[in-house]
Formats: structure tokens, C-alpha cells, sequence
């Protein structure tokens, strides 16, 4: 990836979640991103956040590009994460929140899940 990127290690404990949201949304504040998408890509980290364990640290990379900020959480445990995205129903877990919110979405085999939003409508880093 080449670009601009923002990394943030974080205690994987829940009151340390919203420092990642302030972290996410001002930087797709400064793209001039619409609160739509702002609201998606903070609904998508939320998400992924929750299914972190409560020992141990979480890091967060943005990478900005031209046409896409991509957020990669991690590192999860990568079966169970894995399990949930490929879970096939109608209920509202992880997998169909993604698909609501980010454009694409992706888990590596060390368990770093890529969520990928498309910048759109001439917004994005100048």
C-alpha cells in the first residue's frame, strides 16, 4: 500500500474503543468525508472492535489513498473471526454488518481484518 498511514495501539478493553473512533473519525473528518460514510466506517470499527479479547493490545492502521481508506484491525483470533464472516444467516452479526457499511472487507491468515471504504464524489486526501 502506498500512501499516508496512521497507526494507533490500543488496550483492547471496551472504554479504549471510542480513542479509535475519535482517531477514525477525525481523520475521514480532515477527507472531508461525507457523515454517512464517516458514521459506516465508525459503525464497521465498533463492530470489529467488540469481537477483540480483553487481554493484550489492539492496533489500528488507516492507509489513505487516493480512492479508498482502508482500516486494518488486529490481531484477532483468526478461526473464530473467520467462522462469524462466513456464517451464512439471517441474523445481525459481524458479516452482515460489513457488507452494509464497508466496501470490502478482508481476513488475513495472522487474523488482520482489511475494511475497506471507497472514496467517492471528489472527497478524499488532497
Amino acid at each position: 500500500m502506498t500512501g499516508d498511514t496512521i497507526t494507533l495501539t490500543i488496550p483492547r478493553e471496551e472504554p479504549f474503543h471510542e480513542v479509535a473512533q475519535l482517531v477514525l473519525g477525525g481523520v475521514a473528518a480532515r477527507l472531508n468525508l461525507t457523515f454517512e460514510s464517516i458514521d459506516d466506517l465508525e459503525t464497521a470499527l465498533e463492530a470489529v472492535l467488540e469481537r477483540a479479547s480483553e487481554d493484550g493490545e489492539v492496533t489500528v492502521e488507516l492507509w489513505l489513498g487516493e480512492q479508498a481508506i482502508v482500516t486494518r484491525v488486529g490481531p484477532f483470533a483468526a478461526d473464530a473471526l473467520r467462522e462469524e464472516l462466513n456464517r451464512d444467516d439471517d441474523s445481525v452479526g459481524l458479516r452482515r454488518i460489513l457488507d452494509t457499511v464497508v466496501d470490502a472487507y478482508e481476513l488475513d491468515a495472522d487474523g488482520w481484518l482489511s475494511l475497506t471504504k471507497n472514496v467517492t464524489d471528489g472527497a478524499g486526501p488532497a
